[in-house]
């Protein structure tokens, strides 16, 4: 017995002095040699800078894809979604949404739609009425307008703020005031100004003033000729791109 205590006792004191020389080694090294430098990691310059924005102009909801015309202008910021159909000469301005996931929304030849508008479609009308968005030829649809189920027809100028629900028509060469709202249903007669909330009729059209609704149009599908230059090799956009690729290669 007393001599497996003194065995054990001396294998705790040989590991113990083990243990000591080990550390005063580990202290002695670090004495005497320099500190190591601190890695830091630099980003290579072969990699390619990506965009993660999140940001989708155009967006395919089952079997529709939106239908963008070669010569219409779309801001690189404007959603696009589902049954989405933007005709020739046609723009769609900075942070627009045309909402086409319930029914079918049109924006015709040589018309606009202005910066954070909100088009979208309901899936049907109870009353009969057409329950898609027809935005016709020629037709300036104001900054931050609402249009839900309605029918624009050629030739009309809605003002800034405005408000079409679902079922309601603006007749041709009709223009609808800054911050008016159409209730459902509700018919703007043709040739004629309305405005207030909810619209009502305010004056009938002079010769002048219709003449000028398609001048209105034809002058911002003039000014978006100017933003295309942004896309094409006469600016300075495309070096970034060319740059990537030469990374690449």
């Amino acid at each position: 017995m007393a001599t497996s205590i003194a065995r054990f006792s001396r294998r705790g004191v040989a590991s113990t002095l083990i243990r000591r020389c080990f550390a005063a080694e580990a202290a002695l090294a670090a004495r005497t040699e320099p500190p190591k430098p601190k890695l830091t990691v630099s980003p290579s310059p072969d990699r390619v800078k990506w965009d993660y924005r999140g940001q989708r102009q155009i967006i395919p909801l089952g079997q529709w894809l939106p239908k963008v015309a070669v010569d219409a202008y779309v801001a690189p910021n404007v959603v696009l979604a589902g049954q989405v159909t933007v005709w020739d000469g046609s723009s769609v301005w900075n942070g627009a949404v045309l909402r086409g996931d319930l029914n079918k929304i049109t924006l015709g030849f040589c018309s606009n739609v202005q910066e954070r508008c909100v088009v979208h479609a309901a899936w049907s009308s109870p009353t009969g009425l057409p329950a898609e968005t027809l935005i016709d030829r020629y037709v300036t649809v104001g900054a931050y307008s609402l249009l839900r189920s309605c029918t624009i027809e050629p030739e009309c100028i809605i003002g800034q703020h405005s408000i079409l629900m679902e079922g309601s028509l603006v007749e041709t060469r009709s223009i609808l005031e800054a911050g008016s709202v159409v209730p459902p249903g509700r018919r703007i007669p043709s040739g004629e100004l309305w405005g207030g909330n909810p619209a009502r009729f305010i004056r009938t059209l002079t010769n002048e003033e219709t003449l000028e609704i398609p001048k209105l149009a034809v002058a911002i599908n003039h000014l978006s000729g100017d933003y295309f230059s942004e896309f094409l090799p006469y600016s300075t956009v495309y070096l970034s791109h060319l740059e990537s690729l030469f990374r690449v290669s």
